[in-house]
């Protein structure tokens, strides 16, 4: 069985609603493709107004490895970061263990 693995992207952008709208268009765009992210969380940071945490899992690192070579995946990421004040940070993590707490 593969190990499930997660992509942790810190962003900075003051349009984030368009960034969020790109994001829905890209995924309903991508709806049925194999081997993409299963998951993806936004978060924002309370504390630094304009930054903000996307966490994106994968069934396994080789689904994403796939997935970032595909050519729509990379014109997303320049979409992405043109709306972004800074380049993207990227983290890239094994899950080791998730549990649903209530």
């Amino acid at each position: 069985m593969s190990q499930k693995f997660a992509q942790i992207v810190d962003f900075e952008t003051r349009r984030f609603d368009e960034l969020k709208s790109l994001l829905g268009r890209f995924e309903q765009e991508m709806a049925g493709e194999s081997g993409g992210p299963t998951h993806r969380i936004l978060l924002q940071d309370r504390e630094q107004p304009g930054r903000y945490l996307a966490i994106i899992e994968f069934a396994s690192y080789d689904d994403a490895t796939r997935s970032n070579e595909r050519p729509e995946v990379a014109r997303l990421n320049e979409q992405l970061t043109a709306l972004c004040t800074k380049p993207p940070a990227f983290i890239n993590c094994d899950v080791k263990d998730v549990r649903e707490l209530k």
